[in-house]
């Protein structure tokens, strides 16, 4: 992999682009008769299951393009976590979490706070792919441990972390689940908080932290599920937005001024079908920001790949 950066008078910002890509090959699949791809898998959820690019997934695999070596993985000894239920009033429902404290840490530490957004179709306990939050707090980086620092998830629904009639995640969060955090220690001044987020939860990171921008002090957002307008989005997934007044209030590319002064991180896949709206964000981000594109797919090998570069940016702006 090659850097080269797209933005030659950005000093401090990091665009790693992605070494040669060959050609796909065309790919004709017929079962019983009729021109259509069954796709099954716990991955690449939003793009096959809403018509984001029907198929694509699955031809991308078949071709190469989403293959990757598996991402070698270090931990230290694994600390404790935390794991149960609140009532929401945002939510109007009970929802699950899981607090992960480091290595050599436990309950009622002060520490610095990850908030860690899962995508469409999971849950707190699978926000993380390839390894609990527990783990991912012990990795390893180049043999290093990393700083002290804990890792909230929590059910956040199918609702792309926004605003919607009878159930607000993002509220839930930024009151309630921070809140709660912060009675037991966690994201406290002078400690700070981050947001992290694959998919569906990239996207929400990256949405909060554009509402909230006094609340976090750096975002890193893996695979984020960008659209470029409502009518794109509606299409591709009809209960993501509950109206285009939703859309517009949530647009990330439209409010990304807001992020002027927080740490951000992206990473995104070059055949990764949402890759259009990532690229359009990114050529709007702030010029210290980190952008990385490199091969892989909307799938996980590359989510796996690319959680410990982001846990470690995290950690490292979370001093």
């Amino acid at each position: 992999m090659t850097e080269n950066s797209t933005r030659p008078d950005n000093a401090s910002g990091e665009v790693v682009l992605a070494t040669d890509v060959s050609r796909r090959r065309l790919l004709k699949w017929i079962a019983g008769g009729v021109g259509t791809v069954i796709v099954i898998g716990a991955t690449g959820f939003e793009l096959v299951q809403h018509g984001v690019l029907p198929g694509k997934q699955l031809l991308d695999r078949i071709d190469g393009a989403c293959s990757l070596p598996a991402t070698p993985l270090s931990f230290a000894a694994i600390g404790p976590s935390e794991t149960g239920r609140f009532y929401s009033e945002a939510r109007h429902r009970s929802v699950g979490y899981t607090i992960s404290y480091p290595p050599a840490h436990r309950a009622g530490d002060s520490l610095a706070l990850i908030v860690m957004l899962h995508g469409y179709s999971n849950n707190h306990t699978t926000a993380l792919f390839g390894m609990s939050p527990a783990q991912a707090l012990a990795l390893r980086i180049d043999g290093a441990p990393l700083p002290p620092m804990a890792m909230v998830s929590v059910d956040g629904g199918n609702g792309y972390w926004n605003p919607h009639p009878g159930d607000d995640p993002m509220a839930m969060v930024v009151h309630e689940l921070i809140p709660f955090c912060q009675r037991k220690g966690l994201g406290v001044a002078p400690h700070q908080i981050g947001l992290m987020g694959i998919s569906m939860g990239g996207y929400g990171a990256l949405a909060i932290a554009e509402r909230f921008p006094n609340l976090v002090s750096a975002v890193a957002a893996i695979s984020p599920a960008v659209w470029t307008s409502y009518p794109q989005a509606h299409a591709a997934n009809g209960g993501a937005f509950a109206s285009k007044l939703t859309f517009d209030a949530g647009n990330v590319i439209a409010y990304v001024d807001s992020l002027k002064d927080i740490s951000v991180r992206v990473a995104s896949g070059i055949n990764d079908p949402f890759q259009p709206g990532v690229e359009s964000l990114t050529n709007v981000l702030p010029r210290s920001a980190t952008v990385v594109f490199s091969a892989g797919c909307h799938s996980e090998p590359f989510f796996v790949e690319q959680e410990p570069p982001s846990i470690a940016f995290l950690a490292h702006h979370l001093k």
